[in-house]
């Protein structure tokens, strides 16, 4: 049988959200376990944007970083991929990790962020978070003034609000339909604000290794393109929390956590992209700092119930 260590917190994800929570349920004292499986969403980006003082900063120096200031305050850091999460009777959480180890906790905290699941187009998943981006806040000032390729995708409205924004960093701004079907309302607008319309299929992406020249369509034109922008679907890494009994919305299927990242089950929060799919890196890292200071109030409640109940009047 596998060892059980106990802790007050587990964070599941040491991204921006679980580092950021980490950070300030260490500095509060707290024994906290942060496991992570190594799998980043912006792995394949060379630099964050839009955090303030981090501007600019690759994503894997981000983690590093974040990971030696948790460090520096006694949280303890397993990388591994997590099996079962179950909640017992007395409301303590199993943590089953992938090598037979059990970790247990007082509190839980999700933090899995989400995949992008990219369309079936040849040469775009290379390309990936260097060449071909999904957010025109994280990346749309590196490609100002660039001939840029809206492809239409899976997220419909995503789609169509790509090629808004990005119009406004360059006048070469081409919509692709790749099977969005829009509406005269819709292609006036886009055509009045300066972009470009092309209707087709979208079949693969031009350019030698780590370039891109154009986008090739399935009747075999093409248009030309320094950088590349799609809305794929988004996967939220949730199959813990729901697991565990967790409330969803039944219009999104997302995990319900309220504004402190509380879900239905109590000792049970999740932060970040897992329920915000929205959320960037500084908004991630907000809502693991906010998630955390109720983390502690929380823990803090149970050690005075627990106290005044060793202590009676």
């Amino acid at each position: 049988m596998s060892e059980e260590t106990h802790h007050d917190v587990i964070i599941i994800g040491a991204g921006a959200a679980g580092l950021s929570a980490g950070l300030v349920l260490t500095r509060a004292r707290a024994d906290v376990l942060l496991i992570d499986a190594g799998q980043p969403r912006n792995a394949p980006a060379e630099h964050m944007h839009g955090f303030v003082s981090r501007d600019g900063m690759p994503p894997q120096d981000f983690l590093a970083s974040g990971r030696a200031e948790v460090t520096s305050y006694g949280g303890r850091f397993v990388q591994a991929s997590v099996l079962t999460v179950a909640r017992s009777a007395d409301a303590i959480f199993r943590v089953a990790l992938e090598d037979g180890a059990v970790e247990t906790s007082r509190a839980l905290l999700v933090a899995t962020g989400l995949v992008d699941e990219l369309p079936d187009i040849a040469g775009l998943a290379e390309r990936w978070g260097w060449l071909v981006h999904h957010c025109p806040y994280c990346h749309g000032h590196e490609v100002r003034k660039q001939k840029i390729a809206v492809i239409g995708g899976p997220q419909r409205e995503m789609s169509l609000k790509q090629a808004g924004l990005l119009r406004r960093y360059s006048h070469r701004v081409t919509f692709i339909t790749n099977g969005i079907e829009l509406s005269p309302a819709e292609l006036h607008r886009l055509t009045a604000f300066g972009v470009s319309v092309v209707e087709g299929a979208v079949s693969q992406l031009l350019g030698a290794p780590g370039a891109l020249d154009a986008v090739e369509l399935s009747d075999g034109s093409a248009v030309e393109s320094d950088a590349t922008f799609i809305a794929p679907h988004q996967v939220p890494r949730d199959a813990l929390l729901k697991a565990l009994g967790c409330q969803t919305d039944p219009d999104t299927d997302l995990v319900v956590a309220d504004g402190f990242g509380q879900t239905s089950v109590p000792g049970v929060w999740a932060a970040g992209n897992v329920v915000t799919p929205t959320a960037q890196v500084v908004t991630a890292a907000g809502a693991g700092s906010a998630t955390a200071i109720a983390i502690n109030g929380w823990l803090l409640q149970q050690d005075l119930d627990a106290a005044s109940a060793a202590r009676p009047q």
